[in-house]
C-alpha cells in the first residue's frame, strides 16, 4: 500500500547498498528520500526547519548513529528517529530509546516492521508539529497584550483572585476586571480556563 505523508525520510546509512535498497523500497511506498553516507554530511545539510523521519545506522565510520541521534537531540532537533543496525545489543538498544528513538531494528530490515515505525514517526511529527503551530499561534495572540495585561493575566492563570491582583499591581479592583475583560476580548476566551490553556501553550515565548 503506497502511503502519502507529505514528510521526507532521511536515511544515513555508510552501507551503500543498504542505503540504495533502502531508498528504492521507500521511492516505491510513496515517500521522497534524502539519503546520506554518514553523520557528518547529514549535519552539514541539516535545516532547523527540516521534518519527516530519520533511518540512521549505528555503526558508521566517524560520528556513530547513537552520537548523531544524542547530537540532534541536543540541538532541540525534533525529527523523530528510528535506529537500525546490523549489531543490534541491549545497550545500544537502551542508548536509542533514551535518546527517544521511534523503533530499534536489526538488519535485515522486516518491511512491514519498517513501515510500522515510519507511521508511528510521522505521527509524532505531525503531534510535534501541531503544538509548535498552536504555541506559535498563541505567541502572537499574547503579543495583542499591553504589558499591564500581561502582568494581569499572570496572576490570573495562577490563581489570584482581583483582590489581590488589585494589591499586587497598585490599582483599583475596578481596574483589574477592565483589563480582565480587555484581556479576554482580545485573546478570544471566555473564562479564566481559556486564559490558563492558552497560556500553557504559548509560555515558551512569554514564559508565562
Amino acid at each position: 500500500m503506497i502511503m502519502h505523508s507529505g514528510y521526507p525520510i532521511f536515511i544515513v546509512e555508510d552501507d551503500q547498498s543498504v542505503r540504495d535498497a533502502l531508498g528504492l523500497l521507500l521511492g516505491m511506498e510513496g515517500y521522497h528520500v534524502s539519503m546520506f553516507a554518514d553523520a557528518e554530511s547529514f549535519l552539514k545539510a541539516y535545516r532547523p526547519e527540516w521534518c519527516g523521519c530519520l533511518l540512521i545506522d549505528i555503526r558508521m565510520p566517524g560520528m556513530s548513529g547513537l552520537m548523531l541521534q544524542k547530537r540532534l537531540l541536543e540541538t532541540g532537533c525534533k525529527i523523530p528517529v528510528i535506529v537500525m543496525t546490523a549489531h543490534g545489543d541491549v545497550e545500544s538498544s537502551r542508548q536509542a530509546f533514551r535518546a527517544q528513538a521511534v523503533d530499534f531494528l536489526e538488519k535485515p530490515i522486516d518491511h512491514d516492521r519498517l513501515m510500522k515505525a515510519i507511521g508511528e514517526a510521522f505521527i509524532l511529527q505531525t503531534v510535534t508539529r501541531n503544538k509548535d503551530n498552536q504555541s506559535a499561534a498563541s505567541g502572537l495572540l499574547l503579543d495583542r497584550l499591553t504589558p499591564r495585561e500581561r502582568e494581569v493575566m499572570e496572576l490570573v492563570v495562577v490563581g489570584r483572585h482581583n483582590k489581590e491582583i488589585a494589591g499586587a499591581l497598585g490599582i483599583s479592583v475596578r481596574t483589574v476586571e477592565v483589563h480582565k475583560a480587555r484581556i479576554m476580548t482580545k485573546l478570544g476566551v471566555d473564562g479564566v480556563s481559556g486564559l490558563v490553556r492558552l497560556s500553557l501553550t504559548g509560555r515558551s515565548k512569554h514564559h508565562i
